[in-house]
């Protein structure tokens, strides 16, 4: 009778032959513990393939903020993600886009790794529509005076002003990410945010020039140019503040190119805005008739 031994010694010589017969085989390794058997021809391919994902989870990571949204972007958990916040979380981020106070970034005291389109969204919708609707009532009541004018509401600015504030605070931001991204291959010692957040703090950063909006009714220019000027310092402070500790690592020119860039933009938006939706006309004096001037002069 057979050994166990002998049996094991027996075993090995029939794979050497197999291996001696066909070089290329592929062997699987049955070790004593209970781990799962491990293909050692197809062992690389499979661990390279699980690094790529990893990889790809890091930079979808990477661009998005933190954030790992589940599933593919063709599903409704992939989006829901970027919506996970609450109401005491988008008032803290509101306040803090109404009085920036020096040293403290926005990014990194109030979206704390956790940006969101919530607020955004919602702040362009409504700064969309208070803009339309008190630009209408400021010419209504700008020209109230004149008997010529017949008030006719113009629906189709609804439209343009959803495009220019769309337009600008979802692309603006998306190019200011793309620059600085190619800023970093450059410049190996500046720093950077994710698109995400990039696009959270342009969001939040209007969300000023909804009350402005409303107190531009006042049908007085040197009020609407007052409360222009005061809007842009304060927004566009939350902007400086945020990016400046980005870019200042850079060339100084560069550096003060791409300020001055993003103050310019923002403040072409507010002036445009203004000159567009509120056009103010004085109010017509009228003037005397031959009748009353004929009745006004003296007799000599």
């Amino acid at each position: 009778m057979a050994s166990p031994n002998d049996l094991q010694f027996q075993e090995f010589e029939e794979a050497a032959e197999l291996l001696s017969a066909d070089p290329g085989a592929s062997t699987l390794s049955i070790p004593a513990t209970n781990s799962p058997p491990t293909a050692s021809g197809g062992g690389e391919d499979v661990k390279l393939d699980l690094s790529e994902d990893e990889e790809g989870q890091e930079e979808s990571s990477e661009l998005l903020g933190g954030q790992k949204p589940a599933g593919g972007f063709w599903t409704f958990e992939y989006y829901q993600s970027f919506f996970n916040v609450d109401t005491m979380q988008v008032l803290d981020r509101v306040k803090g886009s109404v009085m920036p106070l020096p040293g403290r970034n926005f990014i990194k005291h109030h979206l704390r790794s956790n940006p969101d389109l919530y607020g955004p969204f919602w702040i362009c919708v409504t700064l969309v529509f208070s803009v339309v609707i008190s630009g209408n009532i400021s010419t209504f009541l700008s020209q109230k005076g004149d008997p010529t004018y017949h008030y006719r509401p113009q629906f189709h600015r609804v439209t343009i002003a959803a495009v220019v504030i769309f337009m600008y605070a979802w692309l603006v931001p998306v190019g200011l990410w793309g620059f600085l991204k190619w800023r970093q291959g450059t410049e190996r010692q500046i720093g950077g945010y994710s698109i995400l957040e990039t696009v959270c703090v342009y969001g939040y950063s209007l969300f000023i020039y909804i009350p402005t909006s409303v107190l531009w009714i006042i049908p007085h220019d040197w009020v609407h140019w007052t409360l222009i000027l005061v809007a842009m310092v304060i927004s566009g402070s939350v902007l400086v503040l945020t990016f400046w500790p980005v870019v200042r690592d850079d060339t100084r020119v560069m550096a003060v190119a791409t300020v001055a860039t993003i103050v310019v933009l923002h403040t072409l938006l507010a002036v445009g805005c203004k000159l567009y939706f509120f056009q103010t006309a004085p109010i017509p004096i009228p003037k005397p008739t031959i009748h009353g001037a004929l009745n006004t002069t003296k007799p000599h």
